[in-house]
């Protein structure tokens, strides 16, 4: 999407009274759509301005076409399907195949040619961790958008039902697409010029590529289901669907139906047209290469036809298999052989992409910061420049490149570094998220929290200069967004490994939050404290399983900080919660048990006492004569405690605070996890070591509204379960209380 300057334009000069005042344009889907209106669909409906076939492919992926002279009988035949009458033919087809063998070039090739002949309402292509292009969130605003740019005559009704219900782009999917797309199009098509186009040129199409890419499988679902039902009770709608994926039960299960038109892309796929691409790109780099020219000049034609066959054979049908093979072959980083060195050995791997990406990734294994240049690329949720990945990892720029340079047979590079980084084929990804597949190149989920900490390092770093780091980076606001995304993820993570290996594997991922490395990564105790905190108190998906272990940890990682990382001042702790990393709500309910023995409560005193020591330590290394009002522990602490209602005296077990997290600062955490800690001493009898006892840690929404903060209250009660216990191992957390 682009806008263009407002402009003030006369015409007619000679007659009187004949003026256009403020015209805008904008660009949707490579269509104009002018408007003399302050408020126009495309500040209504926000669409995505790179799903469509004319976005940038080297910039927005995948970057596939058709090579001339290919594909054409897969072309014809969709086609002809989509001029076909309405009375014999199906609303819908799914053409489907497996990885690489083109769905997306012939689904671009044919957006073209029905966008040539007027007929195509829209295009979206969906693909992996690219941001709203993975998702549903956005798809129904967009084909609306690349409607009404198709369509005029469908605008007002877009437009009218946007401003009836204010709530609308808020409202579920369905409601969307049928408020925004298919009723807009109904009342369209009944206009007296699209009748007419209907009846002599055919219906208007939609294609939607790599439905398979797209993360929201449930919404997926639910628009299958949707779309076939509004063509069941529309059957003269004249709208086709063509719908490309790789086969996916979520997907194959609801297009598997009688209204649905199924294509294997297999019985498409013709040796003779691997041969034309393979022929094609030797010839181009035969001319182009002087090194295989010098070659030919002394040994004759190269390759030779019975080495190119072989080739073609090896290939089978996969276009990206082929496509990243003559990359390979023709690689101009590789220096330690030529073209003509390296064909034999392509004919020698297994056929398939994982040998290929295995081979082509040895060449950078051995490089400083391989394994986190490629653990970046694979997790970070939108595609980054060269400068962006540097700054992420807070190493330099060249060390990335170092890196990507030898992978581009596998890897799209730009030629500068401020345009994204992107994988030539999503399989990569795949390849990398397997272990089975990738071995010693296998990127673990685990690698999540380092970037939740690079994020909210550079947030940290931002919050420090008060400046912009990059004019190629994210702002500040989506470094919090992204490092929580991130974190959820890590979250996931530990989940699943706890499921299946319940304890040893927990405690090793909770040990790596407080050992991060800190000449890396500035403030990663502050990281860890703040983490392991809002896992407790604000996550409700993911329950931590031993919520004392990882208390003991979170009070642990912030004597760490305020010890030993020399940037972590006391000003840190009195930043508030929506300036580092959230501006959520504390959870309510049962927030789990606390499952404690003499030798936890102690540590955790102990750390409490270390934490005090070193705010001390702090204040007094900062102390100034010219300070109007010298720091104090006491005063440091006086705001947090303002904070919470209630006395602090251990005997009681409540206090009453507010619930939005927002406001809150690391010193207020503290503090309540001072008084949890002061609660579970007064609990334990120390008389008894090998005694456990058993605390429920509950928060409780309150009614009344605080005046003060402008948020809800809630009450936090720690409150033991029953008589002591001896010698207990392991106790499930569930609500305990009578």
């Amino acid at each position: 999407m682009t806008e263009h300057p407002s402009v003030h334009i006369e015409i007619l000069p000679n007659a009187q009274n004949v003026q256009i005042g403020e015209l805008k344009n904008y660009i949707v889907n490579g269509n104009f759509i002018s408007s003399n209106d302050q408020t126009t669909l495309i500040h209504l409906l926000q669409p995505i301005p790179d799903a469509s076939h004319t976005r940038d492919r080297e910039t927005s992926p995948p970057n596939s076409a058709c090579f001339p002279g290919t594909r054409i009988d897969v072309v014809r035949m969709i086609v002809s399907w989509a001029d076909s009458s309405l009375l014999w033919n199906t609303h819908v087809l799914w053409l489907y195949g497996y990885v690489g063998c083109g769905k997306s070039a012939i689904a671009l090739t044919v957006a073209l040619k029905f966008e040539r002949r007027r007929r195509l309402m829209g295009s979206f292509f969906f693909f992996r961790n690219t941001g709203d292009r993975s998702k549903m969130a956005k798809f129904a605003t967009t084909l609306a958008c690349q409607l009404a740019a198709a369509i005029p005559e469908a605008a007002p009704f877009i437009e009218k039902a946007v401003k009836a219900e204010p709530g609308l782009l808020g409202s579920s999917l369905v409601a969307q697409l049928r408020r925004l797309v298919y009723q807009p199009f109904k009342a369209a098509a009944k206009r007296a010029r699209l009748v007419g186009t209907f009846l002599l040129k055919g219906p208007f199409l939609v294609i939607i590529d790599g439905l398979d890419e797209c993360e929201d499988r449930k919404d997926v679902e639910v628009f299958i289901d949707d779309m076939l039902d509004f063509f069941r009770k529309n059957p003269l709608i004249p709208l086709r669907f063509l719908i490309t994926s790789r086969v996916e039960q979520h997907i194959q299960g609801r297009l598997q139906n009688k209204q649905v038109r199924l294509e294997n892309l297999v019985n498409y796929c013709s040796r003779e047209d691997i041969d034309t691409f393979v022929s094609a790109c030797f010839e181009a780099e035969k001319l182009r290469n002087p090194l295989i020219k010098a070659y030919i000049r002394n040994h004759g034609d190269w390759p030779m036809g019975r080495d190119k066959d072989l080739l073609v054979d090896h290939i089978g049908g996969s276009f990206i298999f082929a496509s990243a093979l003559f990359r390979y072959i023709i690689d101009p980083t590789d220096n330690s052989s030529t073209p003509m060195d390296r064909l034999p050995h392509t004919l020698k791997m297994n056929p398939g992409l994982d040998t290929l990406y295995a081979k082509t990734l040895s060449r950078s294994q051995n490089l400083p910061y391989f394994s986190n240049v490629t653990s970046a690329l694979t997790l970070i949720f939108e595609p980054l420049p060269i400068i962006g990945i540097a700054e992420l990892l807070g190493i330099d720029t060249f060390e990335v490149v170092r890196v990507l340079v030898n992978l581009q047979a596998i890897i799209h590079i730009p030629g500068t570094d401020d345009l994204p980084v992107t994988m030539c084929h999503t399989s990569l990804r795949d390849f990398l998220t397997s272990q089975s597949r990738s071995g010693c190149y296998f990127v673990s989920p685990s690698y999540h929290l380092e970037l939740c900490c690079a994020y909210l390092r550079l947030n940290a770093d931002h919050l420090v200069s008060q400046g912009q780091l990059s004019t190629m980076v994210i702002q500040s606001s989506e470094w919090r967004s992204r490092s929580s995304w991130h974190w959820k993820e890590f979250l996931c993570f530990v989940s699943e490994s706890s499921s299946e290996q319940p304890g040893p594997h927990v405690s090793v991922e909770l040990d790596r939050l407080t050992t991060l490395p800190s000449q890396t990564l500035p403030y990663p105790h502050l990281f860890s404290f703040l983490l392991l905190f809002l896992w407790v108190f604000q996550d409700s998906e993911h329950r931590p399983p031993n919520i004392s272990l990882i208390l003991s940890k979170c009070i642990e990682s912030l004597a760490l900080g305020l010890e030993h990382d020399q940037k972590l001042e006391l000003k840190w702790l009195q930043r508030q919660f929506y300036e580092l990393m959230t501006s959520g709500t504390v959870k309510t309910g049962f927030v789990g048990s606390l499952v404690l023995h003499r030798e936890q409560v102690l540590a955790m005193q102990r750390n409490v006492q270390r934490v005090e020591a070193a705010i001390q330590a702090k204040v007094f290394v900062n102390f100034s004569p010219l300070m109007f009002a010298p720091l104090t522990l006491v005063g440091v602490m006086q705001h947090s405690e303002d904070l919470f209602k209630g006395a602090w005296d251990p005997k009681v077990d409540e206090i009453d605070t507010f619930s939005r997290l927002g406001g809150w600062t690391p010193m207020h955490a503290f503090m309540l996890l001072k008084w949890i800690v002061a609660r579970a001493e007064a609990g334990v009898d120390f008389s008894k070591p090998r005694t456990t006892h058993i605390l429920n840690l509950r928060i409780t929404p309150r009614p009344n509204l605080d005046t003060e903060w402008g948020s809800p209250r809630v009450t936090i009660s720690v409150k033991p379960y029953a008589q002591a216990l001896v010698t207990v191992p392991y106790i499930p957390e569930v609500d305990r209380a009578a």
